[in-house]
């Protein structure tokens, strides 16, 4: 008997919904390159100007896991239309923003759209592709989730350099007209289910508002507030606990939970799960460090950084083609090994930077780091359509798309605590090693004081070598860091689901 092959129909709405994942994912990170120019234009400080991307990732993350929810209320056609729509509506709201405020109402308003629109394309890919033609649907998914923030600085730059960063926001446009058209295509029209609002979990919803928005925010904002030493991160730590609280609530008491949190508890969603979470701490980790290190050390500017970054989703443009091949012939639990193990090795690779660090010392571990991803993400994607019931796909996307994001803001805070604490730790174990009544200490500060500066300027000159050599030694901690959190939790790859070709993926 042949297998079920999916229709055209069925592969429209699938290029739907990736498209939808892939401009959502790209708008976290596309204004990144253009920031300065939108602060100037928009009159914001610097601290006020990362509202514009920390706004986008806090309404997304919300709006992520609420996601099942909302698409059993509207119908999976009306929920995606809806959201493509406002999607628009908000990127002009952006492109056309002349203050800090408007942007920022914009970009709230993309990251609560843009959030609807990842989770519900692996959803589609669960539910209308056949067990034996889902790889290929997971493969270009996979490849969004890669590519999209990788790509985000490249194009934002480029735009910016060449036209106006307003083409940023702009050219999601034309992108969501096409995705209209595609959703009219390839998804059937659902009646609405009102009664699902008589029989919604709304303390699970009020907790996941409150208790993910709260915590976005305090990681975002903590290293910048110093922690706990500041009255607004103690409020929003509480805020945060409030909500999880009634998340749990909710979970207990409620008939039909907002979010089946239960898919966590079992061994193989649950360590796909934590894996994922790791996933994006390293991978908006490494985005935020190499930046970071290239603009201090080398003076690149966002654009010639965002090259050194996008190294790392050349082998997702590689590899895509054969991807279903090796969904085919590799074991889900060697696949993810093997991908995580490269993304360790990769980290080990960038271990020993120094001062004179550039762009081209760091692309053979971006490479590296891409081949690991590209084979630790495809196969998760796959392993989490796997590990649950058809019925349940719809959850285990959107808390699998979460731990991923919210790895990634977990990464960023942990990155910029740990980035000022080691810096300072080895500027003060640097400092301690300096003698002043040491003969080579003498002779440089004889040379140094020669300049037209003199005393003064030999001890600023010294500070400043100091801080340098502190700065190298702190990226190097962080990179060890994150080798040392892929190494623990790698073996996890052990408990996942094997995947059998052409045989139903469920869990009963």
């Amino acid at each position: 008997m042949s297998k079920q092959r999916a229709s055209a129909r069925d592969w429209i709405a699938v290029a739907a919904g990736t498209i939808g994942s892939f401009m959502a994912l790209l708008d976290i990170s596309i204004v990144n390159a253009a920031l300065p120019t939108i602060q100037g234009e928009i009159g914001a400080s610097g601290t006020e100007g990362t509202w514009v991307a920390t706004s986008y990732l806090v309404a997304e993350i919300v709006m992520i896991p609420l996601s099942p929810f909302l698409v059993r209320l509207f119908g999976l056609r009306n929920f995606l239309l809806g959201a493509a729509v406002l999607f628009t509506g908000f990127s002009v709201v952006c492109g056309i923003s002349t203050t800090l405020p408007m942007m920022i109402a914009g970009r709230v308003g993309q990251g609560f759209t843009g959030g609807a629109l990842i989770p519900t394309a692996m959803t589609i890919i669960a539910t209308r592709l056949p067990p034996h033609q889902q790889p290929i649907g997971t493969a270009a998914f996979g490849g969004t989730a890669i590519l999209g923030p990788v790509l985000g600085p490249i194009i934002g730059g480029w735009l910016t350099d060449n036209y106006s960063w307003h083409y940023a926001f702009f050219l999601n446009v034309p992108v969501c007209a096409a995705l209209v058209l595609l959703l009219l295509l390839g998804l059937a029209h659902e009646r609405l289910r009102l009664d699902q609002l008589r029989r919604a979990d709304w303390l699970g919803i009020a907790g996941l508002m409150i208790g993910l928005s709260s915590l976005t925010i305090l990681l975002e904002e903590g290293q910048r507030e110093m922690w706990f030493e500041s009255p607004m991160i103690v409020k929003l730590a509480i805020a945060t606990i409030f909500g999880f609280v009634l998340i749990a609530i909710g979970q207990v008491h409620s008939a039909h939970p907002v979010l089946k949190l239960r898919l966590i508890f079992s061994r193989a969603f649950g360590s796909v799960f934590v894996l994922s979470l790791v996933i994006g701490v390293v991978l908006y980790g490494v985005t935020f460090l190499i930046p970071q290190f290239l603009s201090v050390m080398a003076d690149y500017s966002a654009l010639q950084s965002g090259k050194v970054v996008f190294v790392s989703g050349v082998p997702a443009l590689l590899m895509m083609p054969f991807l279903p091949l090796a969904f085919k012939y590799l074991d889900v639990r060697v696949a993810v090994l093997f991908g995580m193990s490269l993304v360790g090795v990769s980290c080990a690779m960038d271990w020993n930077l120094t001062a004179q660090s550039a762009g081209g010392d760091l692309t053979n571990s971006q490479l590296v780091r891409g081949f690991g991803q590209i084979f630790a993400m495809m196969f998760l994607n796959q392993a989490a359509i796997s590990a649950v019931s058809p019925d349940d796909a719809g959850d285990a996307s959107a808390l699998f798309n979460a731990g991923r994001n919210l790895g990634g803001s977990i990464g960023l805070a942990l990155m910029a605590t740990l980035q000022d604490r080691q810096t300072f730790i080895h500027f003060n174990r640097l400092a301690e090693t300096v003698s002043a009544n040491a003969a080579t200490t003498q002779q440089w500060f004889s040379r140094a004081m020669e300049g037209p500066a003199g005393e003064a300027g030999a001890y600023r000159q010294l500070a400043g070598q100091m801080l340098q050599q502190a700065t190298v030694m702190a990226y190097n901690d962080l990179f060890f860091a994150l080798g040392v959190v892929i190494a623990i939790t790698t073996p996890l790859a052990l408990f996942l689901r094997p995947i059998s070709s052409g045989t139903q993926m469920a869990m009963h």
